[in-house]
């Protein structure tokens, strides 16, 4: 890559973990460091973090990965540019301007604890679930932040004295920490982005504005609301008591988008990112497309005050990887995440077993909060390899289902200039790894899927974001540049045609088996 000597730091705050890494002008990873923080469950389907330990994290992770790339030779103190930030979106949090303490702990994305809420709203409302779709291209659903914050305002006295008394502030969590990291109490500026913000529920995609009508009927006061910019654009300075005061923030996306934009997605062309969840988005260009298949209409990115908007369908899945942790922490049939692999390896099929990981509902396409957990084929046969396997195969149908809607809303698949007229999956995060995994992904899907050299491209694409805004980068770097695409590793699919339509069939019939046990007695 061109671009003028120096280095660009990201943040990317994620649901258990707060990475910084450190890039340099060809976009490669100087120096990292990584910590991970506490999730609570203080109910079942609630998920909650401590909005000062993560915090804590962000300092920590930058003053440990500056001390790493100093001692690897590199003047980062005196040739950072900027930083990005990317984070877990739609993540809630409600705080006091005077005091600069969290009203609660920080309520999680995927936290179900909102559904009393949902359901109410969908009977009063005129357009019931899909009420305020036309505006923000969300259905009413726990996911989103509006639900969130509104269950904060009617169950947290502390939320409601502050917000009588003006004294309260919302945000996800970029929000939170970009207010922190200038200045705080001390007039930290209270901020978001277009891509978070778009999954709130309360913005209007078209206007990327806060959108009147919503904010009344939910009865939300606008003054608690941050102000919007777009993902690459100097926000501020970081603030004296941070380990890089005076370095510019100057980027900042939700994490999918983050990830979008490091995969150097452009109109007609689709990601998935494996992590706690699974996340496809396809960019579909300058014009929003309305979903009829169960799927979001919501931002790719808008690289600048000035920039087109480029928007996107995404199909979120609250369970993925975090069901490989459950297989760890909650049943102990593996004693490390990587070790799935090596097991479910050890049988060429699930044995006729299927596992759905619903565990607080499901979300696109189905979008069933209704639905729990199930695993059903089970035999005398079946052992904790058919399980493993099935649990890859679980991350794998789920984001196929979601491929699959994509193909019906935006009436052709992207593809990728290959020579080959085909469409390819790009692919990124840490269980992608996992080669069986990605094997499995092809298979089902029938399509080939490709995994850049650097999988972390979430973190990179903060930094880019950062990075354009500051000069540091053109958008031709990283648009036009094809040497990453050269060195990616490509899966085929390998499965006969009869087999993956039959293997389809039974996950279809697995996942309606998931519907309607929420209120399974204890």
């Amino acid at each position: 890559m061109a671009g003028e000597k120096g280095f660009i730091g990201s943040i990317d705050q994620g649901t258990t973990s707060t990475r910084f890494i450190i890039y340099d002008h060809d976009a490669r990873a100087v120096a990292s460091h990584q910590v991970e923080f506490t999730q609570f469950y203080p109910e079942a389907g609630w998920v909650e973090h401590d909005p000062m330990e993560i915090l804590e994290s962000v300092k920590v992770c930058i003053a440990k990965a500056l001390d790493k790339a100093t001692a690897d030779g590199h003047n980062v103190d005196g040739g950072l540019k900027a930083i990005g930030l990317t984070d877990q979106r739609e993540t809630t949090i409600v705080w006091s301007k005077s005091t600069g303490l969290p009203l609660h702990k920080a309520i999680v994305w995927m936290d179900a604890r909102t559904s009393s809420i949902c359901r109410r709203l969908e009977k009063e409302l005129s357009g019931g679930r899909s009420h305020f779709v036309e505006s923000c291209g969300l259905p009413i659903s726990t996911y989103f932040s509006a639900m969130k914050l509104l269950w904060l305002m009617e169950n947290v006295d502390a939320v409601k004295d502050a917000i009588k008394k003006g004294d309260a502030i919302f945000g996800t969590i970029d929000t939170w920490l970009i207010w922190n990291m200038t200045g705080g109490i001390n007039g930290g500026l209270h901020v978001t982005d277009v891509t978070n913000a778009s999954r709130t529920m309360l913005m209007n995609l078209k206007s990327l504005s806060w959108d009147e009508e919503t904010i009344k009927t939910l009865g939300i006061p606008a003054e608690i609301l941050p102000k919007i910019v777009s993902n690459s654009e100097v926000i501020g300075e970081i603030c004296k008591g941070w380990p890089i005061p005076g370095i510019k923030i100057a980027g900042c996306l939700g994490d999918q988008h983050a990830a979008m934009l490091g995969q150097a997605c452009k109109k007609g062309e689709a990601k998935s990112t494996y992590g706690t969840g699974a996340f496809i988005l396809l960019n579909t260009g300058e014009v929003p497309i309305k979903s009829g298949h169960g799927l979001l209409t919501t931002l790719s990115y808008k690289l600048g005050p000035q920039a087109k908007t480029n928007y996107a369908l995404e199909g979120s899945i609250a369970i993925a990887g975090a069901a490989v942790q459950w297989l760890r922490d909650s049943l102990g049939i593996i004693k490390s995440a990587s070790e799935i692999e090596e097991l479910a390896a050890m049988v060429e099929s699930t044995g006729g077993v299927y596992f759905v990981p619903a565990f607080n509902g499901l979300f696109a396409p189905w979008w069933r909060e209704d639905a729990r957990g199930v695993c059903i084929g089970i035999t005398r046969f079946t052992n904790k390899s058919h399980i493993a396997r099935a649990v890859l195969e679980s991350m794998c149908f789920q984001v196929k289902d979601v491929l699959d809607s994509m193909n019906k809303d935006a009436g052709e698949k992207g593809s990728l200039d290959n020579g080959q007229g085909e469409f390819l999956l790009r692919v990124d995060g840490g269980a992608t790894a996992n080669n069986l995994l990605m094997q499995i992904q092809a298979d089902l899907m029938g399509t080939p899927v490709v995994r850049p050299v650097d999988i972390e491209t979430t973190a990179l694409g903060a930094a880019y974001a950062a990075g354009l805004a500051v000069g540091f980068w053109k958008e031709e770097d990283i648009f036009e540049s094809g040497e990453k695409s050269k060195n990616s590793k490509v899966f085929r699919p390998a499965m006969e045609e009869e087999t993956r339509k039959r293997k389809v069939e039974s996950w279809c019939k697995a996942v309606e088996r998931t519907f309607d046990l929420a209120d399974l007695s204890i």
